[in-house]
């Protein structure tokens, strides 16, 4: 098991707070909160693939600059299933 912090720069404020996504095979757990800063929690199982994380996490910011606290919980997702529950997790901020 792996654990790292990332750190982004986001300036959009969250309307709220969002979980989405579950810890199983191939998935992973996103809760996205409010914040003054963009700090992203990583909890994977796999490990050596902090590189893939910071370059898809960056993708993401790049697109999205919120300021926003993250926790993932990961079991083996691909990046686009990455990409997917974060945006997942945005969408649900927003109602």
């Amino acid at each position: 098991m792996e654990r790292f912090e990332l750190r982004f720069s986001g300036n959009a404020p969250l309307a709220g707070r969002a979980h989405v996504g579950v810890v199983a095979s191939g998935d992973l757990e996103v809760l996205m909160e409010p914040s003054n800063e963009t700090v992203v929690s990583v909890r994977t199982s796999v490990d050596g693939f902090e590189k893939v994380w910071r370059a898809t996490l960056a993708r993401f910011f790049a697109r999205h600059p919120v300021a926003a606290r993250i926790e993932i919980n990961d079991s083996g997702a691909t990046p686009g299933v990455v990409s997917l529950r974060l945006a997942q997790a945005l969408e649900r901020t927003k109602a």
